[in-house]
Order: C-alpha cells, then sequence, then structure tokens
C-alpha cells in the first residue's frame, strides 16, 4: 500500500533548502507571461531562494532572464516587483550599466584596459511556450525546454493560450509546504467536505486522468448538467475559446506541470497559478485568469463570476493546506496510507522521493 511522505518533507527547513536544489534549479520553472512585458523595456522579477532574476524584452522583442546582481560588486539592481527600464538597466550603487540583453554599457572609473565585453550580466536560461516564460536558474547547463515538457504542446494546442491575455490576478501568501498545494491541487475526493461550490458544477469522482509522467501529471473533469463553465453559478458569459473541439467545451483540463505550474483550462478562460516557495512552511501563489483578448475588448466585458469564483475556491484550497501543514509538523504525525483513488498524488511523492535519493 502506497503512504505519505515521512514528516521531514514538509518540516525540515534543511530538507527544503535541499529540495529547492533539485526541484527549482534543476528544472525550468514558469515565471510568467509573455504579454506581462508587451514592449521594450518592460519587466517583471521573480525570487526564489536567494536568487532574483529580471525578466525583460529588448529592443528586439527577445525575452532574456538577467540574474538581477550587478557584475561590480554584487548589488541587486532591481527590488521592484515589475516595471519599466528606459533602454537600459543601471545598478543604483555605482552606476554600472547594461543594455536590455545584459551587455555591459558603461562602467565609471574603471581602469583603460577594462573591458566591458568581459561583464555582462549572467544569464538564465529562457524559453517561451504558448506565452508561459520559463526561466532556468541552474547553474549547468541547460536542457530544452521542450524535453520537460513532453507532449503538453500538442495536448494543449487548441487552446492558443499564446494569444490569450490576463484579466485579474491576485497573488496569495499561504502557511503550507509548495508539495501541499500540488497534493491538493491532483485530487477531489476532498470536494464535498470543502468545496460546496465547486461541488455543484464538477462532480467529484469525474476526473478521466492521463498516466502520469515525471513531468506533469493531470486530466479533465466534465460538467454536471446544465453546467457550461466554472462560474460562481455555472453559467458562461464568455464565447468558447476559438478553436476547441466539442469535447473540451464540456470539461476543464487540470494539470500540474512540475514544479510550479498549476493549469487549468477552461472552454472560455485559462487559469494559472504559479507556485513560489518561501520557506518549508510557506509559499506564495500567483493565480491569474486569462481570456480571449476579444472578450476583455467587449464594454459589456464580465470575467468578474470567474475570479469570485475561484477566489472563493482557491481560499478554500489554502486553508486546508495550511491545516495539513500544521498537522503534518506535529512530532506524532506518521505516513498515512492512500487510497486507489489518489494515483496521482503517490506518483508525485515517488517522484518526490527519487529526486531525494538521486540527490544524497
Amino acid at each position: 500500500m502506497h503512504t505519505t511522505l515521512p514528516r521531514h518533507f514538509y518540516a525540515d527547513p534543511d530538507f527544503y533548502r535541499a529540495e529547492l536544489e533539485r526541484f527549482y534549479f534543476n528544472r525550468w520553472i514558469c515565471a510568467g507571461r509573455a504579454d506581462q512585458i508587451p514592449n521594450s523595456g518592460d519587466y517583471f522579477t521573480r525570487a526564489i531562494g536567494d536568487d532574483s532574476v529580471i525578466v525583460t524584452r529588448d529592443t528586439a522583442g527577445a525575452i532574456h532572464a538577467l540574474f538581477n546582481v550587478c557584475r561590480h560588486r554584487g548589488t541587486r539592481l532591481c527590488d521592484q516587483p515589475a516595471g519599466h527600464f528606459v533602454e537600459r538597466i543601471q545598478c543604483p550603487y555605482h552606476a554600472w550599466t547594461y543594455d536590455l540583453a545584459g551587455r555591459l554599457l558603461a562602467a565609471p572609473h574603471m581602469p583603460q584596459e577594462f573591458c566591458r565585453g568581459d561583464y555582462p550580466l549572467h544569464q538564465a536560461g529562457c524559453d517561451v511556450w504558448d506565452g508561459h516564460i520559463f526561466v532556468f536558474l541552474g547553474r549547468d547547463e541547460h536542457p530544452p525546454l521542450r524535453g520537460q515538457l513532453a507532449d503538453l504542446p500538442e495536448r494543449f494546442a487548441a487552446w492558443n493560450m499564446g494569444e490569450l491575455r490576463l484579466g485579474r490576478r491576485i497573488v496569495y501568501d499561504v502557511k503550507a509546504n509548495w508539495k501541499l498545494i500540488v497534493l491538493n491541487y491532483n485530487e477531489c475526493l476532498h470536494c464535498p467536505n470543502l468545496h460546496p461550490a465547486l461541488n455543484r458544477l464538477h462532480h467529484y469522482l469525474g476526473a478521466e486522468n492521463v498516466a502520469p509522467t515525471p513531468s506533469y501529471c493531470g486530466g479533465a473533469m466534465g460538467f454536471r448538467d446544465g453546467v457550461e463553465t466554472m462560474a460562481s453559478d455555472g453559467r458562461r458569459r464568455r464565447d468558447y475559446l476559438p478553436g476547441l473541439s466539442g469535447q473540451q467545451r464540456c470539461e476543464v483540463a487540470y494539470y500540474a506541470i512540475y514544479p510550479n505550474l498549476l493549469l487549468s483550462l477552461h472552454p472560455d478562460y485559462v487559469m494559472t497559478h504559479t507556485m513560489w516557495p518561501r520557506a518549508h512552511d510557506r509559499t506564495e501563489i500567483v493565480c491569474e485568469w486569462h481570456f480571449h483578448p476579444s472578450e476583455l475588448a467587449r464594454a459589456d466585458v464580465q470575467i468578474d463570476d470567474a475570479v469570485a469564483f475561484w477566489d472563493v475556491t482557491n481560499r478554500e484550497d489554502w486553508w486546508i493546506s495550511e491545516q495539513s501543514q500544521a498537522g503534518i509538523t506535529s512530532r506524532v504525525y506518521s505516513p498515512g496510507p492512500y487510497s486507489e483513488r489518489e494515483e496521482l498524488l503517490w506518483n508525485f511523492d515517488a517522484i518526490v522521493r527519487h529526486e531525494a535519493e538521486h540527490q544524497r
């Protein structure tokens, strides 16, 4: 019988720091969306562990992930979560100045023989899949993003996510280990107890899951009779996303893409969660709702029904994840048995265990 993970996987700060190296610095992680930085000089920052990266677009339209560390004396270049650079990035300490691709342009007071070309900003790996920006923060040569995504680009091509635009963003601070967020997302056995509104729209035993892989797990859930989408009353107020099949219009695909992207594909919008671990018992979660631009351009655009529904559901999930963290932290906790309907969870645990053993 499969059992849950031991206590130290969730409650040990040293294990947490080592796990960040395994999961977040040796895999591609989803940093955000390309439509967050539509213009040259637009940027946002992301932090994980002790590292911060600036994700920005250069004058040629290319997207870069630059480590937020000046090459002079190591000062953090930018302390804002998002903004706009006017053509260049300048260190606030001694005015070392870089272009938007990270090349050093100016280094005041350095000797004549100093070569600026030797001191560009350190670059993280950066690639884009269907509007999602991924970064690779490991020190080693990064593998292609496509290898980690496996068949997901083909599986989700019909949603044309690159065309969608941000409608709303909510950031949550959850007092739970990031893995508990993944586990909770991947089962609905708790839905009758915790999610009365969601349970009216989906049948909690109605998931059709695909075979889990080392990169992702998930599946689709159909609607109850009379339900058209996941919204406060189950009524669809927006057109279907172009390109969806008849079956895709009647279900929601829920996928956890390791390590930090939870992707929920609805008939009329897409919701994403990106998870940013802050401690062994704390995770920042950025939730965003993405809609077709033709819907957002309407004078009578309606998105509050979807946002309000999921905001309530999110907060229910975060509360129970915090309760799980509190219980697992107890000295008397010991691993408990999974049911046969929790296959996705024990497969995720197996990946976590394998990574822990591989890195010893």
